[in-house]
């Protein structure tokens, strides 16, 4: 790893010190030209010398929203600059996408290995999208949840022989639309009479004899959504 400069971000002392000594003792390639504890005194820092490397917590002074939009303006004022976020926020999900989508290149949670020699390597590197063990294992299970949702549509979808056109009606029931209503869609080239075979014979195959007495269109949706016919991550309305 050639040398580089890094400022660190961190608003707890004993932790400023800590992340001090892991560079000191893991990454001697590393200058820490700088530390800060609160956006105030970044912006000086930043001024006066420009890092390679800005390592950034997020819960500075008991808000979470200062490390994100610290790290939106070193983006857009100082694209040089690879922000590497240093979080204890080890719950909090949709912060990581909001400090990813402002620019932070990766993100190490304060937990498990904490920082390594080897993620500043891959940053330094060029590498985005680098994270720490804890992080990763929640990556891997919303990857498999997912997939396995998608496995589960395309096996219900063939299961019950479901068309295109069952799938947009059952959507926009799910939505709230009337028959009229998707009738009139640009996606549906069926009239309501149609739709309304249609609806009668979903019901057929998606609920057993002794079930299908009764059945409307908002015990039909749920039972799509049982099924996994349809999702809640595709429930959107066609023009």
């Amino acid at each position: 790893m050639n040398p580089f400069n890094v400022i660190i971000v961190e608003d707890v002392k004993l932790e400023l010190k800590g992340t001090e000594e892991i560079f000191r003792s893991d990454i001697p390639e590393a200058s820490v030209i700088g530390t800060a504890q609160n956006e105030r005194e970044l912006w000086p820092l930043l001024r006066e010398q420009v890092p390679d490397l800005l390592l950034l917590d997020l819960g500075l002074g008991g808000s979470t929203t200062v490390g994100v939009d610290i790290c939106r303006q070193v983006n857009a004022n100082y694209p040089t600059v690879k922000v590497l976020v240093f979080t204890g926020e080890i719950l909090n999900e949709r912060l990581w996408v909001e400090v990813l989508a402002a620019g932070a290149v990766g993100i190490i949670l304060k937990t498990g290995e904490l920082l390594t020699r080897n993620d500043v390597q891959l940053v330094m590197d060029g590498r985005r999208l680098v994270f720490n063990e804890p992080i990763l294992e929640k990556i891997v299970a919303r990857f498999r949840h997912a997939v396995l949702e998608e496995t589960q549509q395309t096996d219900a979808m063939i299961n019950y022989d479901i068309d295109e056109f069952d799938e947009i009606y059952l959507r926009h029931l799910a939505l709230g639309y009337t028959k009229e209503m998707i009738a009139n869609l640009r996606t549906m080239p069926f009239g309501t009479k149609s739709l309304e075979k249609r609806q009668a014979d979903l019901v057929n195959r998606l609920f057993a004899e002794r079930e299908r007495s009764g059945v409307n269109a908002t015990r039909l949706v749920v039972r799509a959504f049982q099924l996994h016919i349809l999702s809640l991550d595709n429930l959107h309305a066609d023009e």
